[in-house]
């Protein structure tokens, strides 16, 4: 009798009634987010309130084609992990500045194209960079996006930044709420409702906060049943050089953050990310980021949100993520069903952020966990990345008297502490004297050399 083929758990497909549920709550997590960006950029542009609309369901549209090309794959573009993709932060500041200073969406548009393809031609570049990710340096990174990521879920709970009522009891009340709803599902409901503990969370969270004006369904009623968004949408994209480079160095930073956040999905999953399926998420980035472009959207990466999401559920299925990114073709296409879903207050988003982004931090502590601290400066490589990666996060405005260039990559706390921990394992473990008193090569660090990953064909 011919053996059956084990199905590694990212390849497992579920049943199609777990993945509406699991990927329903990967959109939830991510949603807020997603939309930021447009809103951001298209609120400093005072754009009118049909083409922010536009704005929005063109990057949502986008963003569950880009998540698709980043689980399921095709030749070479996609990790297929379960990644969920959407618009950097990193590109706002540099996206608006171009906006307001007369190059308006063409000229956005135009670096965006430019910086995806530059993000797919340097991908097999990051890709042979992978030995200098050892689980010294993604223990730390991993552990600087959960923390970093805190501060979001933070923002939530007390009402959102720029709320009226921003720390107001009842919204950090509302957030405690669903915070004990999802452990509570967690410790004691059954297999399957513990694995959805976010979504039913947010549900029952917004169950209770409908009846207490938490939220407003009128811009359900106001949205369109129908929304297409058509190439060049905002006119032809227009290719100025200061535009295009300082969107480059935006390529540069969220290709470190994307691999950061693939190799910390590659830990969860039990997938460990090599050079090949590392080049091959990032070239994804890049496709992602010129379809953006040309659809009237902006710069894509993978989200950090839903890494701890994985974590915390132990769902490891691409097809689920697979599922949200049709979901959210479905909400780009169907205004109204993406106003629906914009309901949902962010109080009760903080709740279940303050659980999934820990669990990211979490992460990060056990896989350094297999690192070795004695007779060695890993400690130092830990402690200078994780202060430097979190000074942008507890002081935003560190960094406003430094040029443009420097405030893109550094006021990102996951570039600025990921570059720092590469630099300082390089110092203290690669760059030292390579033989002791002895005259004896020197023996490498605990944790401080990668582990050998054979390629793939």
């Amino acid at each position: 009798m011919a053996e059956t083929a084990v199905v590694h758990p990212v390849d497992e497909i579920p049943p199609v009634r777990a993945l509406a549920a699991f990927g329903l709550q990967h959109v939830l997590a991510m949603y807020a987010g997603a939309v930021a960006v447009p809103l951001i950029v298209g609120g400093a542009m005072r754009l009118s309130a049909a083409d922010l609309a536009y704005l929005i369901t063109a990057d949502l549209l986008v963003c569950g084609v880009a998540t698709l090309i980043q689980c399921v794959g095709f030749w070479r573009f996609g990790v297929r992990l379960p990644i969920m993709q959407g618009c950097t932060f990193a590109a706002v500041s540099p996206m608006v500045l171009i906006g307001t200073t007369g190059g308006g969406l063409p000229a956005i548009y135009g670096a965006v194209i430019v910086a995806g393809l530059a993000i797919m031609l340097l991908a097999p570049v990051f890709g042979r960079l992978l030995r200098f990710f050892p689980p010294l340096v993604t223990g730390t990174v991993i552990l600087i996006i959960g923390v970093s990521l805190l501060p979001v879920a933070g923002n939530w709970a007390a009402g959102g930044a720029g709320a009226k009522d921003f720390g107001a009891p009842r919204n950090l009340a509302l957030a405690a709420f669903v915070l004990l709803v999802v452990v509570g599902v967690q410790r004691f409901a059954p297999a399957f409702l513990s694995r959805i503990a976010v979504l039913t969370g947010i549900v029952v969270g917004l169950a209770v906060a409908v009846p207490f004006g938490f939220t407003d369904f009128g811009g359900v009623g106001d949205a369109d049943w129908v929304g297409i968004s058509t190439p060049f949408h905002f006119g032809a994209p227009e290719f100025r050089v200061s535009a295009i480079v300082s969107m480059l160095v935006v390529a540069l930073v969220t290709m470190t953050e994307t691999t950061g956040d693939l190799i910390a999905v590659g830990e969860l999953t039990g997938r460990q990310i090599q050079s090949r399926s590392l080049a091959d998420g990032l070239r994804a980035d890049g496709l992602s980021t010129v379809l953006g472009g040309v659809f009237n959207t902006f710069p894509y990466t993978a989200y950090a949100q839903n890494v701890g999401l994985v974590g915390m559920t132990r769902v490891r299925s691409r097809w689920v993520v697979a599922a949200a990114g049709a979901l959210l073709v479905l909400l780009g296409l169907l205004p109204k069903l993406g106003a629906l879903v914009a309901a949902v207050p962010a109080p009760v988003l903080g709740g279940a952020g303050l659980v999934m982004f820990g669990t990211v931090a979490a992460s990060g502590l056990r896989t350094l966990a297999r690192v070795g601290f004695e007779d060695n400066h890993n400690l130092t490589v830990v402690a200078v990345s994780v202060a430097v990666g979190m000074l942008p996060v507890g002081v935003p405005g560190v960094y406003a008297k430094f040029p443009d260039w420097f405030q893109t990559v550094m006021n990102s706390g996951i570039s600025a502490g990921c570059l720092t921990a590469i630099a300082l394992n390089l110092l203290f473990n690669h760059l030292r004297s390579r033989r002791n008193e002895s005259g004896e090569p020197a023996a490498p660090a605990e944790g401080s050399e990668a582990p050998v990953r054979e390629a793939t064909a």
